[in-house]
This record gives structure tokens, C-alpha cells and sequence, in this order.
């Protein structure tokens, strides 16, 4: 199966739903080409009947570009004038009734305050989404089940099965935390040195202790930030680094940390981003680090490793980061190598941010 077959069943499903107007979601795999669904189906409504405007509403600016280059590319550049752009917190501020269409890119960043400017739309709502929201009961899963439910699937691992997309593997690595006192805390009086396993200890302590409600949370967050400045990841990470010799990008946490890890460096403030990324790109260097997500419309030829420092427990941004090596030819194999502390609770929150994924492709490696 091609990317074209998928993408015109998942418009025939679109056109062939009896109710109108249209509550209906897709849930489709990076790579397979979500937003020329829709401006398929935009086409085709605009040849078959008279109407308005077309609502594409995005968690990020830098979508909206992707979208008018999708539409560049593929010639449908007829419907541009039709389109207006809006992000999801500027949503509540939009007058839907200006719109026929509304398209929910990035679905799953629907959240209550939006229902009281949907709830009384009477034009179709198109969600499309890669990661759906894993429970319907959660705020973001009511949300989609009720503007947007899920009519159609096609998963990362179909796209991988069927050839559209290469191969993945997944390498978990377990690291131990350092119980040397070598770790230096600050303090307003100057500062101490603990070790990682003690520090860890404390935090957790700190949250078993804590008030319910905010406190938790805070406490929590409080806990993640300190666990992303241990060092003992940043040296398996370098390590691991220097070891790959395949093109490979790692996703640090901070911006001192992407220009400690590694002599190239993209993110945002930095002078050299695009130069860096050009050479990253044209292959003139094989190894690059960056903070968060590069935009979405960067591709990178022969793009084969990732190393992710913190999975946040977050499996969007996990499926983000793989689809950046899931575009090698389909006899290819990319890999991720998922950074982990042992008997942490960074082990649940990698396990979270790779529960979709095809578990025989899922690889824990313990240091020795």
C-alpha cells in the first residue's frame, strides 16, 4: 500500500459518513500525509457545493507553514484564498460561523474552555491527530469522542508493516543514579555536595510528604527538573555520542546542556542554529544536538539515531522525535536510544512515552 491508497480511504471514509455535518477524527501516522487528507477533502467539497471558509486551527504557528507547503507542493493552490489559520488559544476569540469547515490539526490538544465556541458550530469539524488522547475519559479525550471521534486508523506500525515507512527500534538504556557525593547542590549560603541517588531520594520524600492537590504537583515537577540536571546521563549521553557513527541528533533538555553534549547545537537564540542544521542537513557533519522539537517541516536525509535524554512520560513527543528517523528508505532500520534511570520513576514514564509503540521493536539495556 501506498501513502496515496491510504490517504484516499481515509477521504472516502470523510465523504461516506451518513450524518451531517461531519464529527469525525483521523487518526493517522506521521509520514503518511494528515494534512493532504485534508486538503483533499477541501478540494473535493469546494467542486461539489458553494461555500465559505476553511478553519485550520493548530497548537503552533510553525504548522501553518507546513500547511501552505503542503499546498505548494502538491497544487492545491486554489484553496489558499479559502483558508484562515488560528492557533488553539486564540480559538475562543474566532467567530466559527464566518467558517464551513474547521479542521482540528493536532486534535488532541482540544480542551474544555474551547467547547463553549464549538458547541454551537453547525459546519463540519475534521480532527487529525497521530497520538489521540488514550483514554476517552480523561479532558482531552472527552473533547475529541465528542467533536472529533475517531472514524479512521492507520497506525505508525501499519505504515512501518506496509513499507511506507522504514523500521524502527527502540533502546531503552538503564543508568544508575551516582551515589557518590560528587553531585554540588546551591544554596543561598553557598552550596553542599550530595549524591544523585540521595537528592532523588529527598525529592521523592518531599512529594510523600506533601499536601495534596498543588503541592503534589509542584513538588513533582520540582522533582523532574532536578532528575533532567544529573550528570550521569549527560556522560552516557556523550559517550554514547562519540560511540555512534551514523548521522544522529540527540533531543537535550536545556540549551547548556545541547552545547555541553555536542559541538553543533539548534535551538532557539542560538546565531548558529541554521548553519548548523544546513551542514546537519547537506551531511558536511553527522551529529547535532537541539532543545524540544525542530519545526515541523524539517526533513533530514539519512537521518538513522536519536538519543533522548528525558521521555517526560509523554508519548507525543516520543512519536515526534521517532518520525524524524522514519523517513530512510523502507528497507531501512532507524534507531532511538531512550536515556533511563533505574528503579526511578523515570522507568513509568518512559514506559508511558513508548506504550503505543510495537513492543517487539523495544529493547532495555542495562549498563554494565
Amino acid at each position: 500500500m501506498k501513502r496515496d491508497d491510504v490517504q484516499d480511504l481515509a477521504l472516502r471514509c470523510l465523504l461516506s459518513l451518513p450524518s451531517k455535518p461531519i464529527r469525525a477524527g483521523l487518526d493517522i501516522s506521521m509520514g503518511v500525509g494528515k494534512t493532504l487528507v485534508c486538503l483533499k477533502y477541501i478540494s473535493e467539497r469546494t467542486t461539489t457545493e458553494l461555500f465559505t471558509k476553511v478553519l485550520v486551527v493548530a497548537p503552533k504557528k510553525s504548522i501553518f507553514k507546513a500547511w501552505e507547503d503542503e499546498m505548494n507542493k502538491h497544487g492545491y493552490t486554489g484553496v489558499k484564498d479559502l483558508v484562515d489559520f488560528v492557533t488553539y488559544v486564540s480559538l475562543p476569540k474566532k467567530n466559527l460561523d464566518d467558517y464551513s469547515i474547521v479542521i482540528l490539526d493536532e486534535c488532541h490538544n482540544l480542551l474544555y474552555r474551547h467547547d463553549a465556541v464549538i458547541s454551537n458550530y453547525r459546519g463540519d469539524i475534521i480532527g487529525v491527530t497521530g497520538t489521540p488522547p488514550k483514554t476517552k475519559t480523561s479532558e482531552k479525550g472527552q473533547m475529541v469522542n465528542k467533536y472529533c471521534p475517531i472514524v479512521f486508523n492507520y497506525s505508525t506500525d501499519d505504515a512501518v508493516n506496509t513499507g511506507i515507512l522504514n523500521n524502527y527500534e527502540i533502546y531503552v538504556h538503564l543508568i544508575s543514579l551516582d551515589t557518590r557525593n560528587t553531585f554540588y547542590q546551591k544554596t543561598k549560603k553557598g552550596g553542599y555536595y550530595t549524591s544523585e541517588s540521595k537528592h532523588y531520594v529527598y525529592w521523592c520524600n518531599a512529594i510523600d510528604n506533601a499536601n495534596p492537590g498543588k503541592d503534589v504537583q509542584m513538588k513533582r515537577i520540582l522533582r523532574m527538573k532536578a532528575m533532567m540536571t544529573y550528570p550521569s546521563k549527560e556522560k552516557y549521553a556523550k559517550d554514547l555520542l562519540e560511540y555512534i557513527g551514523d548521522k544522529v541528533i540527540l533531543f537535550a533538555n536545556t540549551k547548556e546542556q545541547a552545547d555541553k553534549l555536542c559541538q553543533y547545537s539548534y535551538y532557539s537564540g542560538n546565531k548558529k542554529s541554521d548553519d548548523n542544521l544546513e551542514k546537519f542537513k547537506s551531511g558536511e557533519i553527522n551529529k547535532l544536538s537541539c532543545v524540544l522539537q525542530l519545526n515541523e517541516g524539517v526533513n533530514i536525509p539519512d537521518l538513522k539515531q536519536g538519543i533522548i535524554m528525558h521521555a517526560y512520560g509523554n508519548e507525543r513527543k516520543s512519536s515526534q522525535r521517532l518520525g524524524r528517523i522514519l523517513r530512510l528508505q523502507p528497507n531501512e532500520t532507524g534507531k532511538i536510544h531512550i536515556l533511563c534511570y533505574e528503579n526511578t520513576v523515570d522507568v513509568e514514564w518512559v514506559k508511558s512515552a513508548i506504550d503505543s509503540f510495537d513492543s517487539t521493536k523495544i529493547k532495555w539495556v542495562k549498563k554494565s
